[in-house]
């Protein structure tokens, strides 16, 4: 990768104090996104405090912002997956990463002073290219390449939940590209203001999601079936799948990329060669 500039994120607000004139719009979607994760003090300050902060400045200095949410705001989903402004005080996140980014949606939909123009963005369960460094965080097709190219098979988690058979939890996965797509229309055309869903409308399943990984490796499936890791086991979504019609009433248009189409190309043109775009 190459860069125009970087800065650690603890002298960022200094560096925007000497550069606020050369800025024109701030995304803001690094966070600690460790689900495991439960120290508290960790997420106020890195999802909520840190955030809070780029919003006044944002404010300060007149910038518009994106900022990233997550899905992991809605829980079990016991109010829908519907990114209306009124249901998100209800939400019941499952993990303190969950409620960190709940808690600045909440926050931000309290203040009367606000950049010229925002949108959070409530990302799903995004995959694709240069999540190389994100450890146990990388997306589950990640994680499915690298046991297929190991082990021959895929372990896939058991459900505990007596409405999901093994392997049948059901996820909204989004490929990186479309992430980059929306985001770049809303750094563009800045209008309507507000929280969104980001995902592609359409839940999958996760022996869908690693058939599809075997199909574009030219491997035959082979699965095994292991327990729910216990520390995430009493806080695991079984089914997410955003609503998307506020985001097409915004004036996004484009189709969203296949689980397949978007599994194929991350393999055959990153993962077979760790390469970043």
């Amino acid at each position: 990768k190459s860069f125009v500039e970087k800065t650690d994120r603890n002298d960022f607000f200094s560096w925007l104090d000497k550069n606020r004139q050369k800025t024109e719009f701030i995304v803001h979607i690094g966070a600690r996104t460790d689900t495991a994760e439960n120290d508290k003090r960790v997420f106020d300050r890195l999802n909520l405090g840190y955030s809070k902060q780029v919003w006044t400045y944002c404010v300060k200095y007149d910038i518009p912002l994106i900022y990233a949410s997550s899905a992991a705001t809605y829980g079990m989903g016991e109010f829908g997956f519907d990114d209306n402004h009124d249901i998100i005080k209800k939400l019941i996140p499952l993990n303190l990463y969950g409620e960190s980014k709940n808690d600045f949606d909440k926050w931000v939909l309290e203040q009367d002073a606000v950049p010229p123009f925002w949108a959070g963005f409530k990302f799903f369960n995004v995959y694709g290219p240069n999540e190389y460094h994100k450890n146990r965080m990388a997306s589950v097709v990640f994680h499915t390449y690298n046991q297929i190219k190991e082990t021959g098979k895929m372990k896939l988690f058991r459900s505990h939940n007596i409405n999901y058979k093994d392997g049948e939890q059901r996820r909204d996965f989004i490929y990186v590209k479309d992430i980059m797509d929306v985001l770049f229309y809303f750094m563009n055309h800045k209008k309507d203001s507000g929280i969104f869903n980001l995902g592609t409308g359409t839940s999958r399943t996760f022996f869908e999601l690693a058939a599809s990984v075997f199909t574009a490796m030219g491997k035959k499936n082979v699965f095994d079936f292991i327990d729910t890791p216990a520390d995430i086991r009493d806080n695991y979504q079984y089914f997410t799948e955003a609503r998307m019609s506020k985001l097409r009433t915004a004036g996004y248009s484009h189709e969203f990329t296949t689980l397949e189409s978007g599994i194929k190309e991350y393999i055959m043109d990153y993962l077979s060669y760790i390469k970043y775009s």
